[in-house]
């Protein structure tokens, strides 16, 4: 029997999932690490220990299962995007990585825009200026931190840390290397103009691979730590969202999931490179070689729910508790009983600002309409459905780009509520599936790292081979009218708020 091996590299921990040729789950473990906020804004995390979660949970599956080494075809890693994690010539890590969700490069996002110009950054990159994207975190370690700047050798993403350790190979991958902001999203490279713009050695940088494409071999040394063979193939990965692609199998036109997770995310595969001037959405190189994604994001979208949870749903946490279930079933139970539109009231989840349409960090939560008629319960359901209606922005969006959308899939722990996905099918007017494996991520680095080595041709073909369904949730003809009646109501607050929300933002 031949295995592979899929590494998810989280921001909360890391998981490696030991699975067969078919895609059937054999072992898997986790490892948990902390994040580091020195200051308001920062986020932070120890590279080594990354590399430590690593070698326990692969050392873990290998051992439990019992799966002979030589089995084992091929090494996927899926990875937390943006981060940046800076090595000297000996290759030892010069700083603690400065992780996706930091904010303190606001500065540098602005010299970024001097530097390369926003219209010109976003033609080359498919993306604005964003603080979460690595060239601002390195333009900040060199402002701030001058004397490590002039020592960094080699500059990586979290998981191509892990690759390195594991193969003494300095590379990434495509759909990572886009998150960066300093690679040519069309042409698939290193972009020489804005390297050079903004005076960063591309000698710095890893290699660029194509997903699939093996990047080099375990070593004799990593091989005694983890227990994997010495030779092992361990191809290029996928950033999170990309790698998420191929463990649902959206590798083709037409196909897009959505996740619901503490953000929400709409990603649609598209063989033609379409980039949004506007930069609502992201445009990156996708897992598939040859193809790119198209991203929208919500901010606080299971995030919105799980506020209300925790501040308006005690006496429901309390009874799941006793019931020996999970306070989210219950809440879903309550939601389904109140009607759609919440007997007109709207909810507008931007609890952390808002990405997707509206790049604005000023913007904050509103519940609309509210009247001595409602109750907890029709807020509840109002927030479920302002959800579903901002990841319907993304869509409208991906639509007016060209992105084509037939058929959708649903995962994160929003995706696993049946009503949630019922919203979503009528909102956005298609059918909405769930892949039955709940690995996501650690399948498409698996399958990645199955194509790689040769044990299917295409990462399509793996797809189809590795990654079955559940039976669709078709559009209720009667409540799509009803959604489309409360989303063009839904569209039009924002823009009667915007300003107002700047006036909040500064009141004393």
């Amino acid at each position: 029997m031949e295995y592979l091996i899929g590494i998810d590299l989280g921001t909360s921990g890391t998981k490696t999932v030991l699975f067969d040729r078919t895609g059937e789950v054999v072992e898997s473990a986790a490892v948990e690490y902390p994040m580091y906020q020195e200051k308001n804004g920062w986020a932070e995390q120890e590279p080594k220990d990354w590399w430590n979660a690593a070698v326990s949970t692969l050392s873990a599956v290998i051992q439990k299962s019992g799966v002979p080494p030589r089995d084992i075809k091929g090494v996927g890693i899926s990875g937390q995007m943006h981060g940046l994690v800076m090595l000297d010539k000996e290759g030892e890590v010069l700083r603690r990585s400065i992780i996706w969700c930091d904010q303190r490069t606001a500065e540098e996002c602005e010299e970024i825009n001097r530097r390369v110009g926003e219209r010109r950054l976003i033609e080359i990159t498919a993306n604005p200026a964003l603080t979460g994207f690595t060239a601002s975190k390195i333009l900040w370690v060199r402002n701030h931190e001058p004397e490590l700047y002039e020592k960094c050798a080699h500059i990586l993403l979290p998981k191509d840390y892990v690759r390195y350790m594991l193969t003494g190979e300095f590379a990434t991958e495509v759909s990572d290397a886009s998150g960066m902001q300093l690679l040519d999203v069309p042409n698939r490279c290193w972009s020489k103009e804005v390297l050079e713009k903004l005076e960063i050695d591309e000698s710095l940088l890893g290699k660029v691979y194509e997903s699939p494409e093996i990047t080099g071999t375990v070593t004799k040394e990593a091989a005694a730590l983890t227990g994997l063979k010495e030779g092992t193939p361990v191809v290029g990965g996928a950033g999170d969202n990309a790698a998420a692609a191929v463990g649902t199998g959206v590798v083709r036109d037409g196909k897009a999931f959505t996740t619901i997770g503490t953000s929400g995310v709409v990603f649609a595969h598209t063989d033609k490179i379409s980039i949004d001037p506007k930069g609502r959405v992201h445009t990156f190189c996708c897992a598939v070689p040859g193809a790119w994604h198209v991203m929208g994001v919500t901010q606080g979208a299971g995030l919105s729910l799980k506020w209300f949870r925790d501040n308006f749903c005690l006496e429901e946490k309390r009874t799941a508790e006793g019931m020996g279930v999970d306070p989210y079933y219950l809440i879903d139970k309550a939601a389904g009983r109140v009607p759609i539109g919440c007997n007109r009231l709207l909810y507008l989840p931007y609890l952390m600002g808002e990405r997707t349409p509206h790049l604005d960090p000023d913007c904050r939560g509103v519940f609309f309409g509210l009247s001595a008629i409602h109750t907890k319960y029709d807020m509840l359901r109002a927030v479920m459905e302002g959800v579903s209606f901002s990841l319907r922005d993304s869509v409208e969006i991906l639509k007016e780009m060209g992105v084509s959308l037939s058929e959708m899939l649903a995962c994160g722990g929003g995706g696993s509520s049946p009503l949630w996905r019922q919203m979503l099918s009528d909102t956005y007017n298609c059918p909405v599936k769930t892949v039955i494996s709940k690995e996501g991520p650690a399948l498409g680095a698996a399958i990645l790292a199955g194509v790689g080595a040769g044990l299917y041709p295409s990462v399509q073909q793996a797809c189809d081979a590795m990654i079955k369904t559940n039976p669709p949730q078709e559009p209720i003809a009667e409540n799509v009218p009803r959604y489309e009646q409360l989303y063009q109501v839904y569209r039009t607050l924002y823009p009667a708020l915007k300003d107002e929300f700047r006036l909040l933002k500064n009141l004393p």
